[in-house]
């Protein structure tokens, strides 16, 4: 009996899923195999947080194939040596699996395509299954990749998706190959409190809700703190329960402003992934290096553990930066602007703002993670290198009436805008009733010297 294998890696659904269809379409029987390797957790992308998700991900995975007639083959171990054992137990003929661009996913393609090869059996790699256009499919001239967004953009939106494929209907998985414990969120602990629950079903239901009643605002909403208007989908985007395929296809039918911001923010998805597809180094070295001297760690470390904390003294940013302690999620304008206060105006390197956060967001991707993390540094691929967001100028535009630090810092409960953006200000009785709350770790205008004189601005 024919029989092939699907690896899910990043790619946790049924739905729009090449892989899976390709080797429905070869083969009488299918395996579908996840596997937990070691490696993985060494490279520190086990979070808690993440693991968490992942147990989600699995059961509702596994839950879709028995309604299938199928379930979901789980292991542990080196992952090319697992995919083999499969291979020998079920005597398959072929392996399908998704497209990835980090060093990691680089080599684990390598190393499973030769000792496939050498056992006479043939690994087939899917694109648009983790992404929608291919790193590499667009590129400038005489070049491997574009290193601005927009004139990438410009080529990403000429470009087709191919079709949206339906989950299948029925998949037949040999009995004779066996699976270990699927995993439970319960069985964990170090868990962020407001921490979302994942998988197929539940993406798919708050894609549903998000194009009936967000998407139409996101473009004018987006960037609002309190307001909470973004899709919340990154999770489900970074595990593959959701198709980014079938996201710009929906989001097009919508149509209308929001919508094509929408779509531009997963395009600036595939624009950091064909980046780190060129420049794997790039996940953990300077795209481009200013020659930063970025104040050490130790010399750093009271500066590091507030904003870890939420203890700045600058509000919004204490804000975000609890959001993150008890979601695992924060709010992309957040995002922006807690890394900008990290490593521009307390001078820390990116990389420690990067870890701190793959330690704790569930959608940490390497990809989106690091160069992000690298594009407000100045490092990346941001034209304006030297920028500085003003944390107080931020708060004001993006929360000016206080709610969103209201709702993360209630310290300062009762104080309206402008004083809850600015509680040092307060005087006398005023500010002795809300000395719970620091004062701030830097003066902006210290900060931001000390940032011009390191880049030779001064």
């Amino acid at each position: 009996m024919n029989v092939s294998v699907v690896l899910f890696t990043a790619d946790l659904r049924l739905y729009d899923h090449p892989a899976l269809r390709a080797a429905l379409d070869g083969s009488e029987q299918v395996v579908p195999l996840f596997v937990r390797d070691p490696a993985v957790d060494a490279l520190g992308f086990a979070a808690p947080n993440r693991l968490a998700f992942l147990a989600d991900c699995l059961e509702d995975l596994d839950r879709g194939l028995r309604a299938r007639g199928g379930r979901l083959v789980v292991r542990s171990g080196d992952v090319v040596d697992e995919v083999c054992r499969v291979v020998a137990e079920a005597d398959a003929d072929e392996v399908h699996m998704a497209a990835d661009v980090s060093a990691y996913a680089h080599r684990r393609e390598a190393l499973l395509r030769r000792a496939l090869e050498e056992r006479g059996r043939r690994l087939h790699v899917h694109d648009t299954v983790t992404g929608v256009v291919p790193p590499g499919a667009v590129t400038p001239a005489a070049r491997d990749h574009f290193a601005v967004f927009t004139p990438y953009f410009g080529h990403w939106s000429r470009q087709h998706p191919r079709d949206v494929l339906g989950a299948p209907r029925v998949v037949r998985v040999p009995e004779a190959v066996g699976s270990q414990g699927l995993g439970s969120r319960r069985e964990l602990t170090g868990l962020s409190p407001g921490l979302a629950r994942g998988g197929e079903r539940e993406g798919r239901e708050r894609l549903t809700a998000w194009l009936r009643d967000g998407v139409a605002g996101y473009e004018d909403r987006h960037d609002d703190l309190a307001g909470d208007a973004t899709s919340r989908l990154s999770p489900h985007l970074h595990f593959g329960t959701l198709s980014p395929v079938e996201l710009v296809h929906r989001a097009r039918r919508a149509g209308g402003p929001g919508a094509d911001a929408f779509v531009r923010q997963l395009a600036w998805r595939d624009f950091h992934r064909q980046v780190l597809a060129a420049r794997p180094d790039a996940s953990g070295t300077d795209y481009r290096t200013r020659h930063d001297h970025w104040r050490s760690p130790r010399e750093a470390r009271s500066d590091i553990e507030a904003w870890k904390q939420g203890r700045t003294g600058y509000p919004v940013v204490d804000a975000a930066m609890r959001q993150l302690l008890h979601e695992g999620w924060m709010h992309n304008r957040g995002r922006l602007l807690v890394a900008s206060f990290l490593t521009k105006t307390l001078y820390v390197d990116w990389r420690v703002g990067a870890r701190h956060f793959l330690d704790l967001l569930v959608d940490g991707d390497v990809a989106n993670n690091q160069l992000n993390w690298q594009w407000t540094a100045g490092t990346g691929t941001d034209t304006r290198p030297n920028r500085v967001l003003n944390p107080l100028a931020q708060a004001r535009r993006f929360d000016p009436d206080g709610a969103y630090v209201h709702r993360w810092v209630p310290e300062l409960a009762g104080l309206d805008a402008p004083a809850v953006h600015e509680p040092w200000r307060l005087r006398g009785a005023r500010r002795a009733a809300y000395d719970a709350y620091p004062d701030p770790v830097v003066d902006l205008s210290e900060g931001l010297a000390r940032f011009k004189r390191a880049r030779g601005r001064a």
